[in-house]
């Protein structure tokens, strides 16, 4: 009888476990792996958001900077790391959604590897082009594009990122062929365009808003399904159905204690109705967001799904 209680109180003891470690939760700093390189908008989303929950939570959540590889390098790292909340990754649409469509071989799962728990913040790309291209709307840049196949071009940051996604769904939807030049980032994408060497480019609004004031480039459209700059249409008004988003999220390796999760989800969603998080994300040209978990994977499998269909009508590969 003595060993049947002893051995009902160890199975209790484990059981109970995690109900303690949630109530406790967290007892020591928390790791959010940001995928990208420091100085992008990932980083600096990365950077507000751990900034707003360490001063909620009581614990310092240090940013782990993890770049290389559309995302793919931090993210694997994140899969493997323990699943006790004590490491979070800062998700976005390359390594999440768009990679595993590819047929880049990846050690996780977008689905099955981690367990969502929230959007934090989404953002359009903004389609311009060189001034001395002759078109001065999306309508007449497919006008042209259709009377001269292959003659135009659009520099992307990076083969499968948003923005090389964006000018495939153009070609697709709008029955084109601008030719994709890929650039190691941003900034050399966006010096192709300055210089004349490429046609156009889809560009983060901070990214490409400043030499447009300067006269260097032109805004014809922006990707979302709503506009985001005032006076500027969407392509959507052109091709309906055409959205292409930047997003963020946080997500935990999968296998992380419920507890923990609504923890953390209810820790993000407090912070992003702050002025202080919402205001700062708003000054980067991304609109603050929150979801419950299973909304953000909801999302995450909506995302693979548009884009693997794209990937493949393209014929786009992989590493």
């Amino acid at each position: 009888m003595k060993l049947i209680k002893i051995v009902a109180w160890v199975a209790l003891s484990f059981i109970a476990l995690p109900i303690a470690s949630a109530q406790n939760f967290p007892s020591k700093p928390i790791r959010l792996i940001s995928p990208y390189p420091p100085g992008g908008g990932t980083d600096a989303t990365a950077r507000i958001i751990s900034q707003a929950l360490g001063d909620q939570m009581g614990q310092q959540v240090v940013v782990d900077s993890r770049g290389g590889a559309s995302g793919r390098i931090g993210t694997e790292l994140a899969a493997k790391s323990a699943p006790d909340g004590y490491t979070l990754v800062l998700g976005n649409v390359a390594p999440l959604a768009i990679l595993p469509g590819s047929g880049t071989k990846l050690t996780y799962d977008p689905i099955t590897s981690f367990t969502p728990i929230s959007l934090l913040a989404k953002s359009d790309y903004v389609l311009t082009v060189h001034p001395s291209l002759p078109v001065r709307s999306a309508k007449e840049l497919v006008a042209l594009a259709r009377a001269k196949p292959e003659q135009l071009t659009y520099a992307s940051s990076g083969n499968l990122g948003g923005p090389h996604l964006a000018g495939e769904l153009i070609n697709l939807m709008a029955k084109v062929k601008i030719i994709h030049v890929p650039y190691k980032g941003n900034g050399p994408a966006a010096v192709a365009v300055l210089t004349g060497e490429s046609t156009m480019m889809f560009g983060s609004g901070p990214s490409v808003v400043p030499h447009v004031n300067a006269g260097k480039m032109r805004i014809l459209a922006t990707t979302g399904l709503k506009p985001s700059i005032k006076g500027v249409p969407t392509l959507n008004d052109l091709l309906p159905g055409f959205e292409v988003t930047q997003w963020y999220g946080i997500l935990v390796p999968s296998g992380v204690p419920k507890d923990i999760v609504d923890r953390l989800n209810a820790e993000i969603v407090k912070a992003i109705a702050t002025p202080r998080v919402a205001d700062t994300l708003v000054k980067l040209g991304t609109e603050p967001v929150s979801t419950t978990p299973a909304e953000f994977a909801a999302f995450i499998k909506s995302e693979g799904d548009k884009w693997g269909k794209v990937i493949k009508a393209a014929g786009i590969k992989g590493d």
